[in-house]
C-alpha cells in the first residue's frame, strides 16, 4: 500500500470518527455551557464540576447514540455504526463513573433535578431517532431540559431548592426567546421573508417564565431582567436585516454568556 493511499485513509477516518462523535449543532455546545457554569458560579463544589463535566459528556454521547439508534432503526449496519456504539459506550462508562462520584460527595438530592427533565430528554430522543431532531419541539425540549444541570449543580452545592428552580428558570426563558427567534432569522436568511407571529409568542412566554422564576426567588431578579432586555434587543433585531450566521450565533454566544454572568452577580450580591 502506498504512502498516499495510507494517508487518504488516515484522513478519511478521521473525518468519519468527527462526523461520529462531534456533534454538528454549534450552538448546543452554549446552550449545554450555559447552565454549567451558572450553576457553578451560583453554588460551587466538586460534586458541581463532576455533574458539569457529566452534562458535557451527555451532549456528547447524543451525536454517536443517535447515529446507531437511526442505523438500528433502519435495519442497516454500516461501519459508522459500530464505531458510534463504540463511542457512545465508552462516553456512558465515563457519564457513570461521574454520576458516581457526585452522588458520593453530594447525595442524591440532585438528581431530583435532572430526573423532572427526562421526559423532554426522551422527546427530543424520539425525534432524533426518526431524523426529525431539527424541528422546533425536540430543539426546545433539549434546550429547556439541559437547565435543569443549573439546578442539579446548585443543590449539589448546598443551595436551596427554590434558588435551584430559579436559576433553571431563567435560562429556560432564555432558551424558549432565543431558539424560536434564532430560527425565523435563518429562515428570512435563506428566503428573504419568514412569518413572525410565532416567534413574538415565544419571546413573550420567555419573559413570563422569567417572571416567574423570579417569583419563586428575587435573588435572580437581575437574570430575569437581562431575559427581558435580551427579549427586547432580538424584537429589534428581528426588524432589521439579517446578519450572516457566523454573526448570528456569535450574538447568541456573547447574550447568553452575559445572563449568566448577570444572573450570578445577582444571586452573589
Amino acid at each position: 500500500m502506498s504512502e498516499s493511499t495510507t494517508a487518504v485513509r488516515a484522513v478519511e477516518q478521521r473525518v468519519r470518527w468527527r462526523a461520529v462523535a462531534i456533534p454538528a449543532e454549534h450552538g448546543g455546545w452554549g446552550l449545554t455551557a450555559e447552565p454549567v457554569l451558572l450553576g457553578l458560579l451560583v453554588a460551587y463544589s466538586w460534586a458541581g464540576v463532576a455533574i458539569g463535566v457529566a452534562a458535557v459528556l451527555a451532549f456528547l454521547v447524543r451525536t454517536p447514540l443517535k447515529l446507531a439508534l437511526v442505523d438500528r432503526r433502519r435495519g442497516r449496519r454500516l461501519p459508522r455504526t459500530r464505531l458510534a456504539w463504540r463511542i457512545a459506550a465508552a462516553e456512558v462508562v465515563a457519564l457513570a463513573a461521574l454520576t458516581s462520584l457526585a452522588l458520593a460527595a453530594a447525595g442524591w438530592a440532585w438528581t431530583i433535578a435532572l430526573a423532572a427533565a427526562v421526559p423532554l430528554f426522551a422527546i427530543e430522543l424520539w425525534f432524533d431517532v426518526r431524523s426529525r431532531g431539527r424541528r422546533l419541539l425536540p430543539e426546545l425540549c433539549g434546550a429547556v431540559g439541559i437547565t435543569a444541570v443549573a439546578a442539579a449543580i446548585v443543590v449539589a452545592g448546598g443551595a436551596s431548592v427554590a434558588l435551584a428552580a430559579a436559576v433553571s428558570l431563567v435560562l429556560a426563558a432564555r432558551a424558549i426567546a432565543s431558539i424560536p427567534f434564532v430560527r425565523t432569522q435563518i429562515e428570512r436568511l435563506r428566503h428573504g421573508s419568514a412569518p413572525t407571529a410565532g416567534m413574538y409568542g415565544f419571546q413573550c412566554a420567555g419573559v413570563v417564565v422569567a417572571l416567574a422564576a423570579t417569583a419563586i426567588e428575587r435573588q435572580v431578579a437581575a437574570g430575569a431582567g437581562a431575559v427581558v432586555v435580551l427579549v427586547a434587543i432580538q424584537t429589534i433585531w428581528s426588524r432589521r436585516p439579517v446578519p450572516p450566521a457566523r454573526v448570528l450565533g456569535l450574538r447568541q454566544l456573547l447574550l447568553g454568556l452575559a445572563i449568566v454572568v448577570v444572573t450570578a452577580l445577582g444571586v452573589r450580591t
